[in-house]
Protein backbone atom coordinates (compact mmCIF):
# COMPACT_ATOMS: atom_id res chain seq x y z
CA UNK A 1 0.00 0.00 0.00
CA UNK A 2 2.69 2.43 0.62
CA UNK A 3 3.97 1.94 -2.74
CA UNK A 4 0.61 2.28 -4.10
CA UNK A 5 0.44 5.55 -2.60
CA UNK A 6 3.78 6.94 -3.65
CA UNK A 7 2.97 5.71 -7.07
CA UNK A 8 -0.31 8.04 -7.48
CA UNK A 9 1.59 10.96 -5.73
CA UNK A 10 4.18 10.74 -8.54
CA UNK A 11 1.65 10.42 -11.14
CA UNK A 12 0.00 13.55 -10.36
CA UNK A 13 3.66 15.17 -9.88
CA UNK A 14 5.42 13.90 -12.86
CA UNK A 15 2.42 14.00 -15.56
CA UNK A 16 2.72 18.17 -15.11
CA UNK A 17 6.60 18.23 -16.65
CA UNK A 18 7.65 17.54 -19.70
CA UNK A 19 10.92 17.53 -22.06
CA UNK A 20 12.69 16.32 -25.46
CA UNK A 21 13.99 12.85 -25.49
CA UNK A 22 17.17 13.76 -26.81
CA UNK A 23 20.03 13.74 -24.22
CA UNK A 24 23.05 13.90 -25.91
CA UNK A 25 25.54 16.40 -24.99
CA UNK A 26 26.92 18.67 -27.50
CA UNK A 27 31.17 17.48 -27.69
CA UNK A 28 31.91 20.75 -25.58
CA UNK A 29 30.26 19.27 -22.62
CA UNK A 30 31.91 16.43 -22.80
CA UNK A 31 34.74 15.98 -20.29
CA UNK A 32 38.06 14.75 -21.65
CA UNK A 33 39.10 11.56 -20.02
CA UNK A 34 43.13 12.83 -19.42
CA UNK A 35 41.25 16.13 -17.43
CA UNK A 36 39.42 13.86 -15.23
CA UNK A 37 40.70 13.30 -11.36
CA UNK A 38 41.07 9.55 -10.21
CA UNK A 39 42.31 8.72 -6.82
CA UNK A 40 44.34 5.71 -5.94
CA UNK A 41 43.31 2.48 -6.10
CA UNK A 42 44.31 2.80 -2.06
CA UNK A 43 44.07 6.05 -0.31
CA UNK A 44 45.29 6.92 3.09
CA UNK A 45 46.64 10.09 4.83
CA UNK A 46 49.82 9.75 2.52
CA UNK A 47 48.29 8.90 -0.55
CA UNK A 48 44.56 10.34 -0.51
CA UNK A 49 41.44 11.48 -2.67
CA UNK A 50 42.13 14.83 -3.65
CA UNK A 51 39.30 17.23 -2.88
CA UNK A 52 37.92 20.48 -4.80
CA UNK A 53 36.49 23.27 -2.80
CA UNK A 54 32.76 24.34 -2.78
CA UNK A 55 34.69 27.95 -3.38
CA UNK A 56 36.69 27.23 -5.78
CA UNK A 57 33.83 25.78 -7.83
CA UNK A 58 32.15 29.06 -7.31
CA UNK A 59 29.37 27.11 -6.00
CA UNK A 60 26.77 28.64 -3.41
CA UNK A 61 28.15 27.81 0.01
CA UNK A 62 25.40 28.87 1.96
CA UNK A 63 23.35 26.60 0.83
CA UNK A 64 25.32 23.91 1.45
CA UNK A 65 24.44 23.50 5.27
CA UNK A 66 20.57 23.91 4.01
CA UNK A 67 21.28 20.59 2.12
CA UNK A 68 22.96 18.48 4.61
CA UNK A 69 20.05 19.44 7.39
CA UNK A 70 17.51 18.25 4.66
CA UNK A 71 19.73 15.14 4.03
CA UNK A 72 20.03 14.20 7.49
CA UNK A 73 16.16 14.98 8.35
CA UNK A 74 15.63 12.20 5.15
CA UNK A 75 17.57 9.38 7.18
CA UNK A 76 20.73 9.15 4.64
CA UNK A 77 23.51 8.05 6.32
CA UNK A 78 26.53 9.02 3.18
CA UNK A 79 26.42 11.33 0.38
CA UNK A 80 29.32 12.68 -1.94
CA UNK A 81 29.56 14.97 -4.37
CA UNK A 82 32.48 14.37 -7.18
CA UNK A 83 33.27 17.30 -9.51
CA UNK A 84 35.64 16.15 -12.07
CA UNK A 85 36.62 12.89 -10.14
CA UNK A 86 37.64 15.24 -6.85
CA UNK A 87 35.52 15.10 -3.70
CA UNK A 88 33.80 18.47 -3.27
CA UNK A 89 31.42 17.22 -0.80
CA UNK A 90 31.16 14.32 1.64
CA UNK A 91 29.30 14.02 4.88
CA UNK A 92 28.34 10.92 7.05
CA UNK A 93 25.32 11.11 9.82
CA UNK A 94 23.38 8.94 11.14
CA UNK A 95 25.89 6.72 12.83
CA UNK A 96 27.08 5.92 9.48
CA UNK A 97 30.88 6.63 8.83
CA UNK A 98 33.23 6.17 5.87
CA UNK A 99 34.20 2.59 6.33
CA UNK A 100 30.79 1.44 7.01
CA UNK A 101 29.47 -1.05 4.43
CA UNK A 102 25.94 -0.15 3.52
CA UNK A 103 23.86 -2.34 0.66
CA UNK A 104 23.35 -0.85 -3.15
CA UNK A 105 19.99 -2.59 -3.25
CA UNK A 106 18.81 -2.33 -7.41
CA UNK A 107 21.69 0.92 -7.77
CA UNK A 108 23.77 -2.57 -7.82
CA UNK A 109 22.12 -3.65 -10.71
CA UNK A 110 24.49 -1.31 -12.92
CA UNK A 111 27.50 -3.26 -11.98
CA UNK A 112 25.95 -6.35 -13.15
CA UNK A 113 25.23 -4.83 -16.86
CA UNK A 114 28.72 -2.99 -16.67
CA UNK A 115 30.46 -6.43 -16.10
CA UNK A 116 28.07 -8.11 -18.45
CA UNK A 117 29.58 -5.24 -21.00
CA UNK A 118 33.15 -6.20 -20.08
CA UNK A 119 32.76 -10.14 -20.43
CA UNK A 120 31.56 -9.09 -24.18
CA UNK A 121 34.28 -7.37 -24.42
CA UNK A 122 36.53 -10.24 -23.76
CA UNK A 123 34.70 -11.77 -26.70
CA UNK A 124 32.53 -14.34 -24.44
CA UNK A 125 29.43 -13.22 -24.84
CA UNK A 126 27.10 -11.63 -27.38
CA UNK A 127 24.37 -9.65 -25.60
CA UNK A 128 21.95 -10.33 -28.33
CA UNK A 129 22.41 -14.20 -28.41
CA UNK A 130 20.13 -16.35 -26.45
CA UNK A 131 20.17 -16.77 -22.84
CA UNK A 132 19.87 -20.14 -23.33
CA UNK A 133 22.92 -20.47 -25.48
CA UNK A 134 24.69 -19.61 -22.30
CA UNK A 135 22.40 -21.28 -19.61
CA UNK A 136 21.06 -24.54 -21.75
CA UNK A 137 17.42 -24.79 -22.16
CA UNK A 138 14.69 -24.94 -19.17
CA UNK A 139 15.85 -22.49 -17.98
CA UNK A 140 12.65 -20.89 -16.96
CA UNK A 141 8.72 -22.71 -17.49
CA UNK A 142 8.30 -21.08 -21.17
CA UNK A 143 8.27 -23.31 -24.04
CA UNK A 144 11.53 -24.03 -26.21
CA UNK A 145 10.13 -21.38 -28.66
CA UNK A 146 8.97 -18.57 -26.39
CA UNK A 147 12.28 -19.27 -24.20
CA UNK A 148 14.45 -18.89 -26.93
CA UNK A 149 13.08 -15.15 -28.21
CA UNK A 150 14.86 -14.34 -24.72
CA UNK A 151 18.59 -12.51 -25.17
CA UNK A 152 21.13 -11.54 -23.08
CA UNK A 153 19.60 -7.93 -23.71
CA UNK A 154 16.07 -8.38 -22.87
CA UNK A 155 17.31 -9.17 -19.16
CA UNK A 156 19.72 -6.20 -19.27
CA UNK A 157 16.76 -3.73 -20.91
CA UNK A 158 14.09 -5.57 -18.76
CA UNK A 159 11.84 -6.90 -21.77
CA UNK A 160 12.11 -10.75 -21.11
CA UNK A 161 8.30 -10.81 -21.30
CA UNK A 162 8.79 -13.18 -17.91
CA UNK A 163 6.18 -12.53 -15.55
CA UNK A 164 6.98 -10.12 -13.07
CA UNK A 165 4.26 -10.74 -10.45
CA UNK A 166 5.35 -14.13 -9.52
CA UNK A 167 8.36 -12.74 -7.08
CA UNK A 168 12.03 -12.80 -6.97
CA UNK A 169 12.37 -16.66 -7.30
CA UNK A 170 14.28 -17.26 -10.52
CA UNK A 171 13.97 -21.13 -10.08
CA UNK A 172 12.81 -22.05 -13.84
CA UNK A 173 9.04 -22.82 -12.27
CA UNK A 174 8.62 -19.26 -11.03
CA UNK A 175 10.34 -17.94 -14.34
CA UNK A 176 6.83 -17.87 -16.46
CA UNK A 177 5.70 -16.66 -19.92
CA UNK A 178 3.37 -12.99 -19.95
CA UNK A 179 4.43 -12.06 -23.69
CA UNK A 180 6.87 -12.48 -26.12
CA UNK A 181 10.23 -11.06 -25.38
CA UNK A 182 10.65 -7.57 -26.07
CA UNK A 183 6.81 -6.67 -25.98
CA UNK A 184 6.56 -5.87 -23.01
CA UNK A 185 8.58 -3.82 -19.72
CA UNK A 186 8.63 -4.80 -16.64
CA UNK A 187 10.72 -4.54 -13.55
CA UNK A 188 11.74 -7.77 -12.62
CA UNK A 189 14.65 -9.91 -10.44
CA UNK A 190 14.84 -12.03 -13.64
CA UNK A 191 17.95 -9.94 -14.91
CA UNK A 192 20.31 -11.31 -12.43
CA UNK A 193 20.22 -14.15 -14.42
CA UNK A 194 23.00 -12.37 -16.46
CA UNK A 195 25.40 -12.87 -13.65
CA UNK A 196 25.15 -16.68 -14.15
CA UNK A 197 25.66 -16.15 -17.85
CA UNK A 198 28.63 -14.18 -17.09
CA UNK A 199 30.18 -17.00 -14.73
CA UNK A 200 29.17 -19.60 -17.77
CA UNK A 201 30.77 -17.60 -20.01
CA UNK A 202 34.03 -17.12 -18.69
CA UNK A 203 34.10 -20.22 -16.69
CA UNK A 204 34.70 -18.38 -13.45
CA UNK A 205 32.48 -17.86 -10.83
CA UNK A 206 30.35 -14.86 -10.57
CA UNK A 207 32.10 -13.33 -7.61
CA UNK A 208 36.01 -13.75 -8.83
CA UNK A 209 34.94 -12.61 -12.52
CA UNK A 210 33.60 -9.39 -10.73
CA UNK A 211 36.92 -8.85 -9.04
CA UNK A 212 39.06 -9.49 -11.51
CA UNK A 213 37.36 -7.02 -13.69
CA UNK A 214 35.87 -4.15 -12.44
CA UNK A 215 36.33 -4.14 -8.69
CA UNK A 216 40.08 -4.38 -7.89
CA UNK A 217 40.92 -2.72 -11.10
CA UNK A 218 39.29 0.63 -9.82
CA UNK A 219 39.87 0.14 -6.22
CA UNK A 220 36.54 -0.45 -4.54
CA UNK A 221 35.59 -2.58 -1.49
CA UNK A 222 32.38 -4.67 -0.45
CA UNK A 223 31.00 -7.79 -1.08
CA UNK A 224 27.77 -9.61 -2.95
CA UNK A 225 25.01 -11.38 -0.79
CA UNK A 226 22.89 -13.42 -1.49
CA UNK A 227 19.01 -13.05 -0.37
CA UNK A 228 16.73 -15.34 -1.00
CA UNK A 229 16.84 -15.01 -4.86
CA UNK A 230 18.29 -11.57 -5.07
CA UNK A 231 22.26 -10.81 -5.05
CA UNK A 232 22.74 -7.62 -3.25
CA UNK A 233 26.47 -5.46 -3.43
CA UNK A 234 27.48 -4.07 -0.04
CA UNK A 235 30.05 -1.38 -0.16
CA UNK A 236 31.91 1.85 1.65
CA UNK A 237 30.49 4.89 -0.10
CA UNK A 238 33.56 6.01 -1.86
CA UNK A 239 33.65 2.68 -2.94
CA UNK A 240 30.20 3.37 -4.87
CA UNK A 241 31.90 6.79 -5.88
CA UNK A 242 34.74 4.69 -7.87
CA UNK A 243 32.19 3.34 -9.86
CA UNK A 244 30.11 6.15 -10.77
CA UNK A 245 33.35 7.97 -11.95
CA UNK A 246 34.12 5.50 -13.99
CA UNK A 247 30.99 5.58 -15.70
CA UNK A 248 31.79 9.37 -15.80
CA UNK A 249 34.56 8.65 -17.40
CA UNK A 250 32.93 6.24 -20.46
CA UNK A 251 34.13 3.26 -19.23
CA UNK A 252 37.79 4.41 -17.98
CA UNK A 253 40.13 4.39 -15.03
CA UNK A 254 42.98 6.54 -15.44
CA UNK A 255 44.92 4.80 -18.98
CA UNK A 256 42.89 1.46 -18.57
CA UNK A 257 39.63 0.67 -20.81
CA UNK A 258 37.75 -1.09 -18.35
CA UNK A 259 34.53 -1.36 -20.34
CA UNK A 260 33.84 0.22 -23.93
CA UNK A 261 32.78 3.52 -24.57
CA UNK A 262 30.75 1.69 -27.20
CA UNK A 263 28.85 -0.10 -24.33
CA UNK A 264 28.66 2.76 -22.05
CA UNK A 265 27.06 4.87 -24.55
CA UNK A 266 24.64 1.65 -25.78
CA UNK A 267 23.65 0.62 -21.81
CA UNK A 268 23.11 4.69 -20.76
CA UNK A 269 20.70 5.27 -23.47
CA UNK A 270 16.86 4.24 -24.34
CA UNK A 271 17.11 0.44 -24.69
CA UNK A 272 13.56 -0.89 -25.89
CA UNK A 273 10.30 0.56 -27.47
CA UNK A 274 8.59 0.79 -23.90
CA UNK A 275 10.28 2.35 -20.94
CA UNK A 276 12.04 5.37 -22.96
CA UNK A 277 13.83 5.44 -20.07
CA UNK A 278 15.85 2.85 -19.05
CA UNK A 279 18.84 1.64 -20.68
CA UNK A 280 20.93 -1.48 -19.39
CA UNK A 281 19.81 -1.47 -15.76
CA UNK A 282 20.34 2.46 -16.05
CA UNK A 283 17.56 4.87 -15.59
CA UNK A 284 17.88 7.66 -18.00
CA UNK A 285 16.81 11.61 -17.12
CA UNK A 286 15.77 13.80 -19.74
CA UNK A 287 13.10 11.50 -22.23
CA UNK A 288 9.39 12.57 -22.91
CA UNK A 289 7.94 9.30 -20.92
CA UNK A 290 8.77 6.86 -18.40
CA UNK A 291 7.31 3.56 -16.47
CA UNK A 292 8.34 2.84 -12.50
CA UNK A 293 8.52 -0.73 -10.95
CA UNK A 294 5.29 -3.01 -10.53
CA UNK A 295 3.10 -0.93 -12.75
CA UNK A 296 2.11 -1.07 -16.54
CA UNK A 297 1.47 2.70 -17.09
CA UNK A 298 3.42 5.17 -19.00
CA UNK A 299 4.11 8.39 -17.36
CA UNK A 300 4.97 11.68 -19.26
CA UNK A 301 7.57 13.96 -18.18
CA UNK A 302 10.86 13.69 -17.13
CA UNK A 303 12.01 10.99 -14.25
CA UNK A 304 13.65 13.86 -12.38
CA UNK A 305 12.45 16.82 -13.46
CA UNK A 306 15.00 19.17 -11.43
CA UNK A 307 17.87 17.21 -12.77
CA UNK A 308 20.04 17.78 -15.66
CA UNK A 309 18.60 15.94 -18.70
CA UNK A 310 22.08 14.23 -19.53
CA UNK A 311 21.79 12.40 -16.06
CA UNK A 312 22.19 8.69 -15.96
CA UNK A 313 21.42 7.00 -12.16
CA UNK A 314 21.16 3.58 -10.62
CA UNK A 315 18.25 3.83 -8.47
CA UNK A 316 17.79 1.58 -5.71
CA UNK A 317 15.34 0.38 -3.07
CA UNK A 318 14.95 2.91 -0.17
CA UNK A 319 16.67 5.58 -2.33
CA UNK A 320 20.14 3.85 -3.12
CA UNK A 321 21.31 6.63 -5.62
CA UNK A 322 24.33 7.12 -8.33
CA UNK A 323 23.81 10.03 -10.08
CA UNK A 324 26.12 10.43 -13.29
CA UNK A 325 25.99 13.96 -15.01
CA UNK A 326 28.87 14.34 -17.43
CA UNK A 327 27.07 17.95 -18.29
CA UNK A 328 27.79 19.17 -14.69
CA UNK A 329 31.21 16.73 -14.29
CA UNK A 330 29.47 15.57 -11.10
CA UNK A 331 28.75 12.12 -9.55
CA UNK A 332 26.82 12.03 -6.58
CA UNK A 333 26.17 8.81 -4.09
CA UNK A 334 23.31 8.78 -1.78
CA UNK A 335 23.33 5.94 0.72
CA UNK A 336 20.77 5.23 3.54
CA UNK A 337 17.29 4.71 4.87
CA UNK A 338 14.06 5.41 2.58
CA UNK A 339 13.85 9.35 2.52
CA UNK A 340 9.77 8.97 3.35
CA UNK A 341 8.14 5.70 2.14
CA UNK A 342 9.28 2.75 1.29
CA UNK A 343 10.55 2.35 -2.34
CA UNK A 344 11.87 0.36 -5.43
CA UNK A 345 13.87 2.72 -7.31
CA UNK A 346 12.29 6.32 -8.01
CA UNK A 347 10.99 8.48 -5.48
CA UNK A 348 9.86 11.92 -4.70
CA UNK A 349 12.98 11.97 -3.17
CA UNK A 350 15.22 12.42 -5.98
CA UNK A 351 12.73 15.67 -7.38
CA UNK A 352 13.73 16.96 -3.83
CA UNK A 353 17.18 16.53 -3.40
CA UNK A 354 17.92 17.64 -6.30
CA UNK A 355 16.30 21.30 -6.25
CA UNK A 356 18.72 21.03 -3.13
CA UNK A 357 21.45 20.40 -5.11
CA UNK A 358 20.78 23.11 -7.53
CA UNK A 359 20.69 25.39 -4.91
CA UNK A 360 24.11 24.59 -4.27
CA UNK A 361 25.63 24.15 -7.92
CA UNK A 362 23.82 26.99 -9.73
Amino acid sequence: MKYLFCLFVLIGFYNCSSSDDATDDSPEDQTPVDEIYFPPLITSTDNPWETVSPSELEWNENEIQPLLDFLEEKNTKSFIILHNGKIALEAYMNEHSSTTNWYWASAGKTLTATVSGIAQDDGLLNINAKVSDYLGTGWTSASLEKENLITCKHLLSMSSGLDDTTGDDVSPENLQYIADAGTRWAYHNVYVKMQDVVAEASGQTWNDYFNDKLKNRIGMNGFWTNLNSLSVYWSDTRSMARFGLMIYANGKWENQQIVSENYITESTNTSQDINKAYGYLWWLNGKTSFHLPQSQLEFSGELVPNAPSDMVAGLGLNDQKVYVVPSKKLVIIRMGNEADEANFALSSFDNDLWEKINAVIN
